[in-house]
């Protein structure tokens, strides 16, 4: 059971960062995991009223606030057409309607949790988070980058021409998932994000010919899986993700290939 002394709800950023430096302290998102710990916290930090949690379309990305819940981004019109719908199938298995309209995109991303979801497609997305001190940063170097104590404001995700797919392998619904797989296929080249493998997601460039076959999507499938590090837990075991692997980059590929 979680336990705080204090709760507070700062009126700006500086203030929250400012909180955010005792390590006794905790920044809350959506609070749905860290209820689930047994400590006790001296004071904890509630983002709501910062403005946090809007959806803005700045012409060329669209900028989330870190408070956006997981349902908005599951339901909204504008990042489905940019995603080509790999927005909704990225979040619609986790748990249920009632846990994405509380979970926060800044506590995913922040976390960079294995299982999670967005942080396969937004790495595939190419998106930049917005640290209040740091500054930004892109995702794919801030989920290698140490846990400072510092506040995640935005997430932004460039509307790159091109096809994007997700696709995630659970052993039952709404289950955490065994392995996540985001594919984007652009003008900037191919990008294949690889989670839950059991550790967070991580970057791999494809080097594709101009038209995709079933042949080049299974050939593409393979090397990703022979450059990606795989591990076991009590969901699946490394050798079985490595196989998953492979068929969940070959479908997205060819997801792509049809969307085109």
């Amino acid at each position: 059971m979680l336990t705080f002394r204090q709760y507070l709800r700062p009126q700006t950023l500086d203030e929250a960062y400012a909180l955010c430096q005792k390590r006794a302290n905790l920044v809350l998102g959506g609070m749905l995991w860290l209820k689930m710990q047994n400590r006790t916290v001296d004071t904890v930090i509630d983002l709501c009223d910062l403005g946090l949690d809007q959806v803005e379309d700045l012409g060329e990305e669209w900028r989330i606030g870190a408070m956006v819940s997981l349902r908005t981004l599951e339901t909204h019109p504008g990042l489905a057409a940019s995603t080509h719908g790999a927005m909704a199938d990225c979040l619609c298995h986790i748990v249920g309607v009632q846990f994405r309209n509380l979970a926060t995109v800044g506590g995913s991303i922040y976390g960079r949790f294995g299982f999670s979801d967005p942080l396969t497609l937004f790495l595939a997305l190419e998106a930049v988070v917005e640290l209040h001190h740091a500054g930004d940063v892109p995702l794919a170097d801030f989920v290698n980058q140490p846990y400072e104590r510092d506040i995640l404001t935005h997430v932004r995700l460039p509307k790159h021409p091109g096809r994007v797919a997700y696709l995630a392998q659970r052993n039952t619904a709404t289950d955490f998932p065994v392995l996540t797989c985001a594919v984007a296929v652009g003008e900037s080249g191919a990008r294949c994000a690889i989670g839950a493998r059991p550790m967070k997601a991580c970057l791999v460039k494809l080097d594709l010919p101009e038209s995709i076959t079933p042949e080049t999507a299974a050939a593409a499938g393979d090397r990703v899986a022979e450059q990606v590090t795989f591990g076991s837990n009590l969901r699946a075991g490394a050798d079985y993700r490595r196989a998953i692997c492979r068929v969940l980059v070959r479908r997205a590929l060819l997801g792509c290939k049809e969307e085109e």
